[in-house]
């Protein structure tokens, strides 16, 4: 049966089936759905845990066979995951799941399978079919950009705290796209937040980079036209051992909230209608505004190309030094038109 991510709790007090998959991409949601069948499973007497990878080298098939086989010979009940990375087990894994099921019929252990995202057309396949029947199917989705603050809204509440409006949408912008970033936080906040209530203020002295140089006042000053300190922060963070994907990832989501408001006020909006559609922190207009003033549609499309071009040298399929790279998308952004 198919069993939602948010359901999975609920159905483990209800009754432990005997299989588990939970499948997806997002690592942390992942791991949390796991931990709650690992913890279920070794309150109900599951007190071996046996661990196959399909990805190690020289794995067979065999194997899981194997554990089937042997689950007569062990007097505890038995939790065996199985971890298939890239989610398609193949004809012979499709096959050995499918007589795993027929072999443990009746077995008190339990199976979590731990793949990574299952396509539509693997749902159709026969030892999908035969997982969904025999247990439960946990599909996890990632947390998109427009569902990030409910999700976020959530977790501070599951922590049994508050928060306001703005300090959601800040923590909401420092985290984006970084859910174990995100959880990281919230504990952080807890033990910041006075009364249990999270401010804005509070958000800033949480998330805020302890180092002398951080990623956020390095945007920050690009924005504003510094590019010498913009650059002289660069410079430090190289220094401090920071990856230039990380340095990138903090442009690059400037860059594109600013291609994204210049296509709206192109199309007749003001400037802080188009940042506030696009979730902009209302303490930050002011300053992507005036960057929206030094820039164009083509100018901001020219460092999206850039940051592309920084992205493939960081990779190893484009020319030229990341650092260097950074530099050039760092002056251009701060650049007067």
């Amino acid at each position: 049966m198919r069993v939602y991510p948010e359901k999975l709790a609920g159905q483990l007090q209800q009754n432990l089936l005997p299989v588990y998959l939970i499948s997806g991409d997002e690592p942390l949601l992942v791991q949390e759905c796991c931990d709650q069948v690992r913890l279920a499973a070794r309150n109900a007497g599951c007190t071996d845990r046996e661990v196959i990878d399909v990805s190690n080298p020289g794995f067979k098939w065999d194997e899981i066979l194997g554990s089937a086989s042997s689950m007569s010979l062990f007097a505890d009940r038995k939790l065996v995951e199985l971890r298939i990375p890239t989610g398609k087990p193949g004809a012979e894994g499709s096959k050995a799941l499918v007589e795993y099921l027929n072999i443990s019929a009746g077995s008190e252990d339990v199976l979590l399978i731990i793949a990574g995202k299952i396509d539509k057309q693997s749902t159709n396949s026969k030892w999908y079919k035969a997982l969904d029947n025999a247990g439960a199917a946990v599909q996890v989705w990632p947390v998109d950009a427009k569902d990030l603050p409910r999700w976020l809204q959530q977790r501070v509440s599951a922590a049994g705290m508050s928060i306001d409006n703005d300090a959601l949408q800040l923590l909401c912008d420092r985290v984006e796209g970084n859910l174990l970033a995100a959880v990281q936080e919230v504990e952080k906040l807890k033990l910041l937040a006075e009364g249990g209530q999270i401010t804005a203020e509070t958000v800033t002295t949480s998330v805020s980079n302890n180092a002398r140089y951080n990623l956020f006042d390095m945007t920050d000053n690009a924005l504003k036209g510094n590019a010498a300190g913009s650059l002289r922060m660069l410079h430090g963070l190289r220094g401090e051992g920071t990856e230039p994907a990380v340095a990138l990832w903090a442009l690059l989501r400037e860059i594109r909230t600013l291609y994204q408001a210049q296509q709206s006020v192109d199309s007749g909006q003001n400037p802080q209608q188009a940042l506030s559609s696009l979730r902009v922190w209302k303490n930050r207009i002011g300053l992507m505004q005036g960057a929206l003033g030094r820039h164009s549609r083509d100018s901001l499309s020219h460092l999206m190309e850039q940051a592309t071009e920084v992205d493939g040298s960081i990779k190893g399929f484009s020319g030229g030094k990341p650092w260097d790279n950074l530099e050039s998308l760092i002056l251009d952004l701060a650049s007067v038109r």
